[in-house]
């Protein structure tokens, strides 16, 4: 499980959306208060379900063709994270609002990283079906 590639592009996403995000704020308010993902409780369901979804790809290293799927709607979920993430910081930039959002934090853009890793770990699961593939047509 551990020596294959996507499990370690697996462990790295966990490590981005279940460890980094309770660290690094997303934004900064006003108020000089840092607004973290667990203040607003729609984004900690979506950072959940990720994370969630991460763990059960890591666990399931021996469906190879599970695992792609779930990494597929893995990256289609922080893709969602990631627009609610800008259109928050572009909508709200205005110093006028009450918790406008005045210095945006690195947490915001964490969903590309994971992004990214899933995406490589999708190569490395199809470079594994296909060689799996290509060891039966030898048979």
């Amino acid at each position: 499980m551990i020596q294959r590639i996507q499990t370690v592009y697996l462990l790295l996403t966990f490590v981005v959306t279940g460890v980094l995000m309770f660290f690094i704020p997303l934004w900064t308010l006003n108020t000089g208060k840092a607004f973290y993902f667990m203040q607003d409780q729609f984004y900690t369901i979506l950072l959940g379900l990720s994370t969630m979804l991460t763990i059960v790809s890591i666990i399931s290293f021996k469906k190879r063709q599970n695992q792609f799927v779930m990494n597929r709607l893995n990256i289609i979920l922080n893709l969602i994270l990631l627009g609610l993430f800008v259109y928050r910081s572009l909508n709200l930039s205005g110093e006028t609002a009450v918790n406008a959002v005045s210095v945006k934090g690195i947490g915001m853009f964490l969903p590309i990283v994971a992004i990214v890793l899933l995406v490589l770990a999708n190569k490395a699961i199809k470079k594994d079906e296909d060689l799996v593939k290509s060891v039966d047509r030898l048979r």
